[in-house]
């Protein structure tokens, strides 16, 4: 398989603590993978380093065919290259209706001179549609977003990064505040969204990530500790050690 995202040797360290201890490994094309491990793993150290917001002490990030490095570009250009990266609490503009949300996200697309000029066009809100139906908003477009449960506003934000058309999707604990329902929707969403790019998913919801059915990466210390299926994660005597026989 060949890798779209490329994690190799990279340390970063802060005031004295080392967040990320060499670590290296990749992600596939069109792969969906969950990213688990004790609080202080470095996993949110990770997703810094790869979308530009913390610069490694060493080691290297490169992504895409041309295996381009991603340590030499800011935030901007790195999302612009294809990653696109969903936090914890959904930022959504509150005040405007889902159909706006979505349209401040395809302008956003745009370089700042066309952004001046731009308005959105027949083939706009059609893409604004398909994307609003894409994550299951499709008859909400009209709704303000603060009007939207907690589940409905992660997924107007996973529509807005779709809007970019990201090569890459990161998703911080997408499960979180969520209802068994909201969270079955969001398993759905998540595996049909890595049919057509990469996702990667940090959770701690371990009945998520099996509904995932995915390959897993444990982090313990800033370090790969294990990898593969979730039963032959959870069956590792150092991931139980360090992670599962916490609580």
């Amino acid at each position: 398989m060949t890798a779209l995202l490329e994690v190799s040797g990279i340390s970063v360290t802060f005031d004295g603590y080392r967040a990320i201890n060499n670590l290296s490994f990749s992600i596939g094309n069109n792969e969906l993978r969950a990213i688990i491990g004790p609080n202080g793993a470095g996993k949110t150290t990770f997703m810094d380093i790869v979308t530009g917001k913390t610069k490694p002490d060493a080691g290297q990030v490169t992504f895409g065919e041309r295996s381009i490095s991603l340590l030499g570009m800011n935030e901007a250009k790195i999302a612009r290259e294809g990653i696109g990266r969903k936090f914890q609490r959904p930022t959504v503009f509150e005040d405007q209706t889902v159909e706006a949300n979505l349209i401040l996200a395809l302008k956003a697309n745009r370089s700042p001179w066309r952004v001046l000029f731009w308005k959105p066009r027949a083939p706009d809100l059609v893409r604004v549609q398909a994307l609003a139906t894409e994550v299951g908003l499709g008859d909400h477009l009209a709704r303000k977003s603060g009007e939207l449960s907690h589940g409905q506003k992660q997924w107007l934000e996973i529509a807005m990064l779709l809007a970019q058309e990201p090569r890459l999707l990161l998703v911080d604990e997408p499960a979180a505040g969520m209802t068994p329902a909201e969270r079955e929707q969001t398993t759905t969403l998540l595996v049909n969204l890595a049919k057509t790019r990469a996702v990667v998913v940090v959770e701690h919801d371990m009945e998520f990530i099996r509904r995932l059915n995915c390959r897993v990466t444990v982090l313990h210390e800033g370090s790969v500790l294990a990898e593969g299926s979730l039963d032959h994660v959870t069956r590792d005597p150092q991931v139980i050690a360090v992670y599962l026989g916490r609580g």
